[in-house]
């Protein structure tokens, strides 16, 4: 994909719906004001690879115990930035952000992520319960569908920054969650939306408003599946890693055949043809549903 000319990639984007917010000819001005440079970040991304950020700390039910010594170990492990789950308990939620603070230290990020728990008014309030343990972002904070609502929370908790769209299914949604100013950060999903191709008008929609893509990979096979993606906004689309960590969750990758690989709090760049989804056969035949012997083992 970064191979290909600015107009090559515009043709791969249906504007249906999109054009009073991009028109093809402004993506194509947008990529060709990136394409110098490709090459050098092309390169650098094979030598450093692309900004990680962890999930593994900050799952509700792990014991404080358990949530320092993750977190502590992701910063050993070269992460930037951990994320936390919130949204049950808002004293467990003070006491866990002030934990990780101190854990992490001022220069990591600590991200927050509700799914999707809270009404607006209710998230506001929550979230300027948090502000002191300066969240690196709230994520999902109300229903994804509710573009107003988003727009109403990143209003009411400014400067937290609001980071949506693991669950939004279409380029049509973006657009509007982009138009209302709803969200500070975009997080595709390489399976929730459909392809490649839609993915890439959602990319161009970002980098038309100004806003960093950091994907969701908080799922099996979402780190090997959307790396590529992050990867090719760095080098034709947006240019910069600056504000764009790539999730990484660290559960199951050897059921793949080429598993996403991070080293240093970075995702290694994959030099193997395809999009990475392909599983092992046996890994396949032994969990297959309803059939293979761990289902019927139950």
């Amino acid at each position: 994909m970064a191979d290909l000319s600015p107009q090559e990639l515009v043709e791969l984007v249906d504007f249906r719906y999109l054009t009073d917010a991009l028109t093809p000819d402004e993506a194509v001005e947008l990529l060709r004001g990136k394409s110098s440079g490709r090459a050098e970040r092309e390169a650098l991304l094979r030598t450093e690879g692309h900004p990680a950020y962890t999930t593994t700390p900050g799952w509700l039910g792990y014991s404080d115990e358990k949530l320092a010594r993750l977190a502590r170990a992701a910063v050993d492990a070269g992460f930037g930035q951990i994320k936390l789950k919130v949204g049950d308990n808002l004293d467990d939620d003070k006491r866990r952000m002030a934990l990780a603070r101190e854990v992490v230290g001022p220069d990591i990020g600590v991200a927050t992520d509700a799914n999707q728990r809270w009404d607006v008014a209710e998230a506001i309030t929550w979230m300027n319960e948090l502000r002191d343990f300066r969240p690196a972002w709230i994520e999902e904070p109300t229903s994804p569908d509710d573009i107003l609502g988003h727009a109403a929370i990143r209003r009411g908790v400014a400067p937290i920054p609001v980071a949506t769209g693991e669950h939004v299914q279409n380029r049509v949604v973006f657009k509007q969650l982009l138009q209302a100013e709803a969200l500070d950060v975009v997080q595709i999903d390489a399976c929730r939306v459909g392809g490649v191709n839609e993915n890439l008008a959602i990319l161009l929609l970002a980098a038309k408003f100004g806003v960093p893509v950091c994907p969701h990979a908080g799922g099996v096979g979402l780190s090997e599946l959307v790396q590529h993606l992050a990867m090719f906004d760095y080098v034709a689309v947006s240019g910069t890693h600056d504000s764009r960590p790539l999730e990484w969750a660290d559960h199951l990758h050897e059921h793949f055949q080429v598993p996403a690989r991070v080293s240093g709090g970075r995702y290694v760049a994959p030099d193997s043809p395809g999009i990475g989804a392909q599983m092992h056969p046996d890994s396949v035949a032994r969990f297959s549903f309803p059939d293979g012997p761990e289902w019927r083992a139950q």
